[in-house]
C-alpha cells in the first residue's frame, strides 16, 4: 500500500534523525523537515550534539520566511524547556509554523507532552503518533537513559544452531566480529555480513563490555570499525574481578582514556601500572553471593547493577554486552538486559567439547525463565539474527523493570 504524503515526509525526517547515530548521544536522535503547501521541502535539519542546535531550529533557519503557515515533520516532540538551547516550541510558534506532524512524545520528564500542548495553545494544528513504533525504536537508548539514568543494555552473542559459542575443534570463541582486526586469533563463526552488522551495532552504542576472560583468550581491540564518524570514542569496559588484565593486551596498549576496568579487588601495583597506561580502574562492591558459601572479594565479580549505574553517571546511554558464557548469564540473571541480539550460523557443533552461550545456570526453576517479546528475524548472508526485547524502555521506571 502506498504511503501517504505525511508518511513519506515523516519517513524522511526519521532518516535525517538516523544520520545522528554516533554523533548525538547523550541527546536524542532528531530529524526535521519543513514542507510548503506545494509539497516542496523548504528546510531540513539533523541534531548533532557538538552543533548544539536542535533539528527543528536548523530547519527553521534554512526555511526562513517560507516556514510561515507550512508543515513541520519531526520524529520527536519539540522541547518546551531551556537546556543547552532555548525552547524549540517557542521558536516554532514565533516562525508561524501552521502544522506539526510528530511521530512521538518526548520521554524526557521535562517535556513529556508539554511542547505539543504549547503548540496547540498557540493555534498550531498538531498530529502525533504517526510511525511511532519506528520513532520509538530509534530513540530507545535515550528513553531508557533520560527516565532511569541507566544505559540501554543490549546483549549480543553469535553461536551455532545448537547454541554453542565455541566448537570442539578450536575451543575458541564463535565471534561475529567481537574479537579483533588484522591478525585475529579468534575463529569467526559467522560471516562477513554478520560482522558488518555487529560493527554497526557498536557504532550505535556508547560503550562495549566484555569479561576479562575474553580479553585473555582473544586479545580483542573492542573498537568501532564501521568506518562511520562518531563524536566520542566507543568506551571499552572490562569486568575483571581480580585485575588479571594483561598489560600487553591490545586493549591496554591502545587505551586513550577510553578503557574502564571494573574490579572487586585491586592489587595496588597492577592498578598503578594500568592507570599509567591510560586505563581507568574502578573498584566496586561484589555481587551478592548465591546461596552457599560466602564469596570473598578475590572470588566475587563486581556488582553489575553498580557497574551499569556508574556507566550511566558517565553519560553512557547505550551499552553493548559482548561477553562470554559466564558474563552473558550474569547479565541475564541480573535483569539488566533490555534487548537480545543473537546471531546464528548454519552449523551444529554437538555436545562434546563445545561451549554453550550461557554458563552458570545451575539451580534454576521455572520461575527464573525469561520471556523475550517483539521478536524480529533478519538474514545476513547465510547467517540470521534474532532480536527480542526483555524490557520496554518506554515503560520501565526502575532498575529492575
Amino acid at each position: 500500500m502506498a504511503l501517504s504524503a505525511d508518511e513519506l515526509f515523516l519517513k524522511q525526517a526519521l532518516e535525517l534523525a538516523a544520520q545522528g547515530r554516533g554523533l548525538a548521544s547523550p541527546n536524542p536522535l532528531v530529524g526535521a523537515l519543513i514542507v510548503d503547501e506545494r509539497g516542496r521541502i523548504v528546510g531540513s535539519g539533523t541534531h548533532l550534539y557538538e552543533h548544539r542546535k536542535h533539528a527543528e531550529i536548523i530547519a527553521l533557519e534554512e526555511a526562513g520566511d517560507k516556514a510561515r503557515g507550512n508543515t513541520l515533520y519531526i520524529n520527536l516532540e519539540p522541547c518546551s524547556h531551556t537546556g543547552r538551547t532555548g525552547p524549540c516550541a517557542d521558536a516554532l510558534i514565533a516562525a508561524g509554523i501552521g502544522r506539526v506532524v510528530c511521530a512521538m512524545e518526548d520521554p524526557n520528564p521535562l517535556v513529556a507532552g508539554r511542547g505539543l500542548a504549547k503548540l496547540r495553545e498557540a493555534g498550531i494544528e498538531v498530529e502525533v503518533g504517526l510511525m511511532q513504533h519506528v520513532a520509538r525504536a530509534l530513540n530507545e537508548s535515550f528513553a531508557q537513559f533520560i527516565r532511569t539514568g541507566l544505559p540501554f543494555v543490549t546483549l549480543k552473542a553469535a553461536m551455532s544452531l545448537d547454541g554453542k559459542i565455541a566448537g570442539p575443534s578450536t575451543g575458541q570463541p564463535a565471534s561475529s566480529g567481537a574479537a579483533s582486526s588484522g591478525a585475529s586469533t579468534a575463529s569467526y563463526i559467522t560471516g562477513e555480513e554478520s560482522r558488518r552488522r555487529v560493527h554497526r551495532m557498536r557504532h550505535e552504542s556508547d560503550a562495549i563490555l566484555v569479561g576479562v576472560g575474553t580479553v585473555i583468550a582473544d586479545d580483542p581491540l573492542l573498537t568501532d570499525r564501521s568506518g562511520r564518524e562518531r563524536r566520542r570514542r566507543l568506551m571499552r569496559v572490562i569486568l575483571d574481578s581480580r585485575l588479571r588484565l594483561p598489560l600487553t593486551s591490545r586493549v591496554v596498549e591502545t587505551a586513550q582514556e577510553d578503557v574502564i576496568v571494573f574490579c572487586s579487588f585491586a592489587e595496588e601495583n597492577k592498578r598503578r601500572a594500568l592507570e599509567e597506561r591510560g586505563v581507568r580502574v574502578v573498584q566496586v562492591e561484589i555481587e551478592a553471593a548465591e546461596p552457599g558459601p560466602a564469596l570473598s572479594p578475590h572470588e566475587g565479580r563486581p556488582d553489575l547493577y553498580r557497574v551499569v549505574s556508574l556507566l550511566g553517571a558517565e553519560g553512557i546511554t547505550s551499552l553493548l554486552v559482548e561477553g562470554g558464557a559466564v558474563v552473558n548469564w550474569a547479565f541475564l540473571r541480573s535483569r539488566l538486559v533490555d534487548k537480545l541480539t543473537l546471531f546464528f550460523t548454519p552449523r551444529i557443533f554437538g555436545p562434546v567439547g563445545a561451549v554453550p552461550w550461557l554458563d552458570g545456570m545451575s539451580g534454576l526453576t521455572a520461575g527464573d525463565a525469561l520471556h523475550p517479546s517483539h521478536l524480529h528475524i533478519e538474514r545476513h548472508g547465510e547467517d540470521f539474527s534474532v532480536e527480542a526485547y526483555l524490557r520496554d524502555p518506554y515503560r520501565v521506571l526502575g532498575p529492575q523493570g
